[in-house]
């Protein structure tokens, strides 16, 4: 039903070679390459295969060209996925060992090992977060010893809980199917909301599809499981949360680079300040070898407890025995043990980072008083951003990480300066248009080396036909967040379209604009019988939520539960619908991260891409089950179409 059910292959012997995270990742690559071009033939498989890891160090394009005309002769030869997949089995078994280490030998099936550790960890926060919930409680707890939580993951539905634990209301529970006994369409759609939502919140689900949790595969679902719940460790370490993490800028530090560290550096930055006045004179870096000894954590604990505080622990030769030490100390102060004492002797990252934010939580050793801000500090971190500005920053930082892109974007405005991130997704976007010869990898030390990458953003955003007029590369390295935003924008808008124009096979050939968006949209629910129709993306109306609660209902008529649909009269009534609109979009597979203030604002930008997704959605279903709609295909009445969005939206800010 969604882009997250397994990639299927119609040779159930070429299906057996790849695991799915594989076929995904062959998939993607096939579905790139496509998007370029138009369609894939035997010439475009030597460079799109010599980028891939396995034959990195293998081969180059011409070696993979030769071998391919052995078998492909006629290079300018339609390739389908099937083909595809047969092409580089036949290009892999010509490595010098003459086998893949990507086929499902025994070192790919089996090659992931299982931190039992970690899982009990994990299992021991599911237990002690989630034992009250009414529809859980009865599974509850979980057994760490067994493989009790592979089970109870197939569902769904702990997940999505465990998604509103971590970021509550992410999760509308109304659109959770959550019968006893569920069919497969329901629990694929269950894993949809899921992984969907846990992208929404920052998570990384690149290689992870609903086959996957369906399964129970052990090392992915301890993978999400992390995520999650790091992300809700992780989620007062922030200015805004905490504003008290302003005494950790130090004399010569501007307060924006505080500002835009990821949650773990600002965790260890957070850490060495109590280190080094506790006299501690390392500097922690890692959350694995640097802190083994448990030297760093006795430091740590004796600034943040010195009622609880000993210099026994120091005096101890044998790690172990301090380790043992460190977390009995730790539990005075209600820290829930994430890790054993040979977590921290053996430097298990995942756990050992846990734990330093769970002692945060409980004891951040700062200042109870309201910080004095240092005069650098601008006026924003006191009172919040411009709402639509934060909002929009979020959307573009959770969009970007959604492709997968090399580097993890923590914050937009400061993380893109360089140049090299937003480089990294117009690859990703429309591979072949980077030219990684010109492009300086960070970290850049020299301001026109930065410059030089954002210069060859604005030459790559002109070629994609973006309005960039009077920009250059200096105003990204700036900083200019309403520049910033307005590329953004264009850039996730120009994706959008060009997903839709990959199925332009049911539009008779003619590129899809956001005015044919609409159309399709009107024309679904009119079609249904039902009498909303939206004037734009700007009309009022769409704010109390009806409109694309029909649209829903008109692509898949069993997904509104419309018992639970109110009029939209009310503040409180709009967001509920809001609310539910944005989960039930998820659950049949949309990959949207608006929020619901973005629904009942009117957010012009936010719901073209919400209409552009169910449409995407819709059409992708079609193609998949290889039928045609007729009110689908039908665009010979749209005549006009949108030139461009208006000043307001931010395209033409730039």
């Amino acid at each position: 039903m969604s882009s997250y059910v397994g990639v299927l292959v119609s040779d159930p012997w070429l299906q057996s070679q790849f695991t799915q995270v594989e076929l995904r990742t062959l998939k993607s690559k096939f579905n790139s390459t496509k998007t370029r071009f138009g369609r894939v033939t035997v010439k475009h498989l030597p460079p799109v295969f010599a980028k891939l890891k396995d034959f990195k160090r293998t081969f180059d394009e011409n070696k993979i060209k030769t071998i391919l005309d052995e078998s492909y002769p006629n290079r300018s030869e339609e390739v389908e996925f099937e083909t595809f997949l047969r092409a580089f089995l036949s290009v892999q078994s010509r490595g010098s060992k003459g086998a893949s280490s990507f086929l499902k030998t025994g070192t790919t099936t089996f090659h992931h090992a299982i931190n039992e550790s970690e899982k009990a960890s994990y299992v021991s926060h599911i237990n002690n977060y989630l034992r009250d919930d009414p529809l859980l409680k009865s599974y509850l707890p979980i057994n760490p010893t067994t493989n009790a939580l592979f089970d109870l993951v197939k569902d769904g539905v702990l997940l999505c809980k465990l998604i509103n634990v971590a970021v509550p209301g992410t999760i509308d529970e109304r659109a959770m199917n959550m019968k006893k006994e569920l069919n497969p369409w329901e629990r694929t759609e269950n894993l949809s909301l899921c992984l969907n939502s846990a992208k929404a919140i920052g998570c990384t689900v690149v290689n992870i599809g609903t086959q996957d949790i369906a399964e129970g595969t052990p090392h992915l679902v301890l993978g999400l499981i992390f995520q999650i719940i790091k992300i809700q460790l992780l989620a007062d370490l922030n200015l805004k949360k905490t504003p008290q993490l302003v005494e950790l800028v130090e004399a010569n530090q501007d307060v924006e680079e505080l500002m835009g560290l990821a949650p773990e550096k600002l965790l260890l930055k957070w850490m060495n300040f109590h280190l080094k006045k506790a006299g501690y004179e390392k500097q922690v870096t890692n959350f694995s070898s640097d802190v083994k000894d448990g030297e760093a954590y006795t430091y740590l604990l004796n600034a943040l407890a010195p009622e609880h505080s000993t210099h026994v622990t120091l005096e101890m030769k044998d790690p172990s025995e301090r380790a043992k030490k460190v977390l009995e100390q730790a539990e005075k102060l209600d820290c829930k043990r994430f890790l054993s004492p040979n977590d921290i002797v053996e430097g298990s990252a995942n756990l050992n980072l846990a734990f330093v934010a769970q002692l945060f939580h409980q004891r951040n050793g700062l200042s109870d008083e309201s910080p004095k801000m240092p005069v650098s500090v601008p006026e924003k971190i006191v009172t919040d951003d411009d709402e639509e500005t934060c909002r929009e920053e979020r959307c573009f930082r959770l969009w970007i990480n959604s492709l997968g892109a090399v580097t993890y974007v923590d914050n937009v405005f400061e993380d893109v300066r360089n140049g090299w991130i937003l480089l990294e997704v117009l690859d990703k976007v429309s591979p072949g248009s980077v030219n990684w010869k010109h492009a300086n990898k960070p970290p850049i030390k020299m301001p026109f080396k930065k410059v030089e990458n954002c210069n060859q953003v604005i030459k790559i955003g002109k070629e994609l036909k973006f309005s960039l007029v009077n920009v250059d590369g200096h105003d990204i390295v700036q900083g200019n967040k309403k520049l910033l935003l307005a590329f953004l924008w264009q850039l996730m808008r120009h994706t959008m379209l060009q997903i839709l124009n990959n199925l332009r096979s049911h539009w008779q050939g003619e590129d899809i604009t956001e005015a044919d968006i609409l159309n399709w949209a009107n024309r679904k629910v009119k079609k249904t019988g039902r009498t909303s129709q939206a004037v734009s993306f700007k009309d009022k109306n769409l704010s109390n939520g009806i409109f694309f609660l029909e649209l829903l209902s008109a692509v898949e008529p069993r997904v509104v539960n419309w018992s639970l649909v109110s009029k939209g009269e009310t503040e409180e009534e709009k967001n509920l619908n809001a609310t539910y609109i944005i989960s039930v979009a998820r659950k049949l597979g949309c990959s949207i991260f608006l929020l619901p203030e973005d629904i009942i604002e009117v957010n012009q930008k936010m719901l073209l891409i919400l209409a552009a997704s169910i449409m995407n959605w819709s059409l992708q279903k079609q193609s998949d089950t290889e039928s045609t709609v007729s009110d689908d295909t039908d665009v010979s009445s749209v005549t006009e179409e949108i030139s461009n969005l208006s000043t307001d939206d931010g395209s033409s800010d730039v």
